[in-house]
């Protein structure tokens, strides 16, 4: 019955963000410029600190059960990849209603890759959400290289560890 009940909460939200007045979805190939962000931890992230570097962006929620599944991935890739020493830097966007539920889930999994809160502005920039989780990685040129809606397997998320080679344009 609990499975059922989450399911039903999942394509709710899934209903309402179609629904939902916010811009269009970003593309492959769109250009985006993030609005500075407050982190969970209280730190701020200004377009400068997120320009110059590829950047994985996930939106994500405490309670989607593919989330759950997706964000481990996420983790394993932050570290590899040096994400805080300035490789692939890492954003994960909450859409919980509640700060203290995207802070605890963070706590409780031990996920050390920066986190905030979902915000108009956010949603301004990368327009309407499809599904949870949903993810984009953007180059060092703000340019969308990829988008994925939905859970990746382990190998797919391991497989963006390739925009973080030296190479990256």
């Amino acid at each position: 019955m609990a499975g059922s009940l989450r399911r039903a909460r999942v394509l709710l939200l899934l209903a309402a963000l179609a629904w939902s007045g916010a811009a269009a979805a970003l593309e492959v190939g769109d250009t985006v410029r993030l609005p500075p962000v407050q982190l969970l931890d209280g730190r701020v992230l200004t377009p400068a600190d997120l320009a110059g570097r590829p950047l994985v962006v996930e939106v994500w929620a405490s309670w989607c059960p593919f989330c759950a599944l997706q964000n481990p991935r996420l983790q394993k890739l932050f570290e590899s990849t040096g994400g805080a020493r300035g490789g692939l830097q890492v954003l994960a966007l909450s859409i919980d209603k509640d700060p203290r539920d995207a802070t605890a889930y963070m706590a409780k999994h031990g996920y050390t890759f920066p986190a905030a809160m979902d915000t108009p502005a956010l949603r301004a920039a990368l327009g309407k959400r499809r599904g949870l989780p949903e993810l984009y990685v953007i180059d060092a040129h703000g340019k969308v290289v990829q988008k994925e809606v939905g859970e990746m397997l382990e190998e797919e998320v391991a497989a963006l560890a390739r925009y973080a080679t030296p190479t990256q344009k």
